[in-house]
């Protein structure tokens, strides 16, 4: 009888966008994949996809049915393996697998980064600590992606199994640094001018990402660099408030909102400087596919951009809600290329050490821990 996981998020676009390299090998392993999420997206190395209308609000209501369907999956279906991402699909996820955890399924969480966090408002910690603090309990193994994190997950329970990984990992063949050449003909493809100064922050637009900071260092630098370009990759809430934004401080010709793109890969190779404005971040893969394209990264300061950030060598770190010492930054990496090669060129060194052949490796072995012939004959056996 073939051994099943269950992978369960939110959304199931995260299985796409970050987690193809882990189903494609348990289906190397020989077992089924199965994936709980909400939405249709139609998924590689998956053998059966539920559909399920998890919500990020812990408050909404549709989460209770949600728990209710993904109790009855993971009932009728006996996993060996569970691993729940994201905040809401690991609590119900873990909450639904209460009964079957006791028969032996392992549940497995990765914290791609806890709301409750140095700097976090007091309202995390009394919500969020407290609720993961309990889960802590149903949980086999939790897995962070900072150190932070992991100082913290440590700190929940004695008994529980903590793991640092390098983050989710990237792929540096699809991201990797271009000619000066294939760099100017992808700013033909896709209408900017040869000599823009591109800066790049592939995100979500929301409040988290913050990307006022970014048009207020925008703003700061029109005058001093006439020709900067700032793009958006993402989609999100606040676009039209981030659009008004632009248009006060002047600066709607600089602004690009390029909305999703497939080809990201390519967004990033035709830019300069890779930036990111988040107020909390668990790592910054958007940074660490920027280092593997050879750009430099500036940041806000926050414990997932510190992870990956040395300051002075592969990018900068800028105080939250500076745009003075951001546009500052800007401008210097502006008026030396060869500042932007040296920094690219180290960053390519720290995104190799979170590479995805690395991270598929750290994951594997935490996997195979738990893929114990006793308890699974037990299970087969029931």
């Amino acid at each position: 009888m073939t051994r099943t996981v269950l992978f369960c998020a939110t959304v199931d676009y995260h299985f796409k966008a970050f987690h193809l390299p882990y189903l494609k090998w348990f289906k190397e392993q020989g077992w089924n994949v199965h994936i709980a999420a909400k939405g249709d997206m139609a998924l590689p190395y998956t053998d059966k996809k539920f559909d399920i209308d998890i919500r990020r609000s812990p408050l909404n209501a549709s989460n209770i049915a949600a728990y209710r369907e993904l109790a009855r999956i993971i009932d009728e279906n006996r996993y060996s393996i569970i691993h729940c991402h994201t905040p809401m699909g690991g609590v119900l996820a873990r909450l639904a697998a209460r009964k079957q955890r006791k028969e032996g399924t392992k549940v497995i969480y990765t914290a791609h980064g806890f709301h409750f966090c140095q700097g976090a408002p007091l309202k995390n910690w009394l919500l969020y600590y407290p609720i993961e603090k309990g889960l802590s309990a149903l949980t086999d193994c939790l897995i962070t992606i900072n150190e932070e994190d992991f100082v913290l997950a440590k700190g929940l329970r004695k008994a529980l199994r903590t793991e640092k990984i390098h983050g989710i990992g990237v792929d540096t063949e699809r991201f990797h640094p271009v000619s000066e050449t294939e760099k100017m003909l992808l700013r033909k493809t896709y209408g900017f001018k040869e000599d823009d100064f591109i800066l790049i922050y592939p995100a979500e637009l929301n409040a988290n990402k913050n990307q006022a900071l970014l048009i207020e260092t925008a703003a700061a630098l029109k005058d001093r660099a006439p020709n900067l370009k700032l793009v958006f990759a993402g989609k999100g809430q606040m676009e039209e408030k981030y659009r008004s934004l632009a248009e006060q401080k002047g600066v709607s010709s600089t602004v690009t909102f390029a909305g999703f793109q497939k080809n990201i890969h390519e967004w990033i190779q035709l830019a300069d400087v890779s930036v990111a404005s988040s107020i909390r971040e668990g790592l910054g893969m958007n940074l660490l596919e920027g280092m593997a394209a050879g750009k430099p990264a500036v940041a806000a300061d926050n414990r997932g951009h510190r992870e990956v950030i040395q300051e002075g060598v592969n990018g900068f770190l800028i105080p939250q809600g500076d745009a003075g010492t951001f546009s500052d930054r800007i401008l210097q990496l502006y008026r030396l290329p060869s500042l932007r090669k040296k920094m690219g060129d180290a960053g390519r060194r720290t995104a190799a050490a979170f590479s995805q052949q690395r991270t598929v490796k750290e994951m594997a072995g935490i996997y195979s821990s738990f893929m114990d012939h006793e308890t699974v004959e037990r299970r087969l056996k029931g």
